[in-house]
């Protein structure tokens, strides 16, 4: 149960964050793209910001001996470059410089209830349902 609680709060500070930020709005993150026009740089304070925080937090918090509501740490074992990896770099990346959304900032925008963010999470989901189903069919290896 504190496991769930502390999701949910974790995912609601995050969406504040988001919002506050203001990168729900896709025409910050196409603007950041957008580099040999109107570009504007607020995604890069963001991110900067972002990883300041990691930078100092993840040294401290990986010198306890477990996570505060867990009895180990669950990090990923693998750090090969697959050609999975690889493709779905690139269409998360192709998505998200076409559409201004990335997964985040598209479900808190859902709150909205604008066409563009129901369009994209409803594609969003069908892409993963579609994956799955395909991923059953062809074995697909990771």
């Amino acid at each position: 149960m504190k496991n769930i609680i502390t999701a949910g709060v974790v995912g609601f500070l995050f969406s504040l964050g988001l919002g506050i930020s203001g990168m729900t709005d896709p025409r910050k993150i196409i603007g950041f793209l957008d580099v040999f026009g109107a570009w504007n740089p607020a995604l890069m304070f963001v991110m900067v910001g972002a990883i300041a925080v990691h930078i100092v937090a993840y040294p401290l918090v990986r010198k306890k001996a477990h996570p505060l509501f867990d009895k180990q740490w669950h990090v990923p074992s693998r750090n090969d470059i697959t050609p999975s990896l690889l493709i779905g770099a690139v269409i998360f990346g192709m998505g998200w410089g076409l559409a201004g959304y990335c997964p985040g900032p598209a479900i808190v925008s859902l709150a909205k209830f604008q066409s563009q963010s129901l369009l994209f999470v409803g594609s969003m989901v069908g892409g993963m349902f579609l994956f799955k189903i395909l991923d059953q069919k062809f074995k697909i290896k990771r």
